[in-house]
């Protein structure tokens, strides 16, 4: 991985620098998160299922809202993501709500050097992989965590969703991960518009194959697959609410996926 690094660094700061405006942001809503909001959403909440009990792995946690809300159900959690200083906010809510959560830093691919252990559940969510180039390495890092019999979920937005330029009239960027990365700079942050410098990110796009062969060849057994033409989140431009408090691109209503949803399980030896 080491033609990423400089990418893999750059990010890091990148979020760094975002998370002490995240913890501020009406986004996060972390006074009410404190009291006792759950940071997770329906489609997750239901599709997992029950968590009591289970240990449970959160890759790419930020700064652990959702780690810490799977604790509250009774999960036994562990939170890690590349950004120190979202490690350092998680570890400071975890210890402010007097959960048993373990949080660490860590890039994705040197888990195995960072972290012990096998887990009942491995869980990512919500703009986590299009940070990482390569999905066999990401599939080998979750076949090696979990426990035989365990399950892997992922809710993440959708590959089309990442085609269209901001404004979401013309298609800019490929549906297929070339390994080059997508370069893009931003003054904002999708919380509310919250303004910093002009941040450089690298990211990648990820096929809906590319992520299923890449957890069926490390020997993942599909559960299912879905599809989503919403997002629990207004984080795009031109975004129109329904009664259901879903967001939907306006122009685009009902006429490309936002987002979707895997569930795979790591068969008994």
């Amino acid at each position: 991985m080491n033609n990423y690094e400089k990418y893999f660094e750059n990010n890091r700061q990148l979020w760094n620098k975002r998370t002490p405006l995240h913890r501020q942001s009406d986004f996060y809503n972390v006074p009410a998160f404190l009291e006792s909001r759950t940071s997770l959403n329906k489609i997750e909440l239901e599709e997992l299922g029950d968590v009591s009990g289970k240990s449970l792995l959160h890759l790419q946690c930020h700064f652990g809202q959702d780690t810490l809300s799977w604790a509250r159900l009774g999960a036994k959690a562990t939170g890690i993501d590349l950004s120190d200083a979202s490690i350092e906010e998680a570890s400071r809510l975890n210890q402010q709500l007097g959960l048993d959560v373990t949080f660490v830093q860590s890039n994705v691919y040197d888990l195995k050097e960072n972290l012990q252990g096998q887990f009942d559940v491995v869980f990512t969510s919500y703009g986590t992989i299009g940070w990482l180039p390569d999905l066999e390495k990401w599939a080998e890092i979750i076949h090696h965590f979990l426990k035989p019999g365990g399950t892997f979920y992922i809710v993440e937005f959708h590959p089309v969703a990442w085609m269209f330029d901001d404004d979401f009239q013309h298609i800019v960027y490929p549906y297929h991960n070339t390994f080059e990365p997508i370069v893009t700079e931003t003054e904002q942050s999708y919380t509310d518009g919250s303004n910093h410098e002009k941040l450089k990110e690298y990211g990648w796009n990820h096929g809906l194959g590319e992520v299923i062969s890449s957890l069926t060849t490390k020997g993942l057994r599909l559960e299912f697959l879905h599809e989503f033409p919403y997002s629990p989140y207004n984080i795009f431009r031109h975004m129109v609410q329904d009664e259901n408090g879903y967001w939907r691109i306006r122009h685009l209503e009902n006429k490309i996926p936002l987002l979707y949803s895997i569930k795979a399980t790591k068969p008994q030896e």
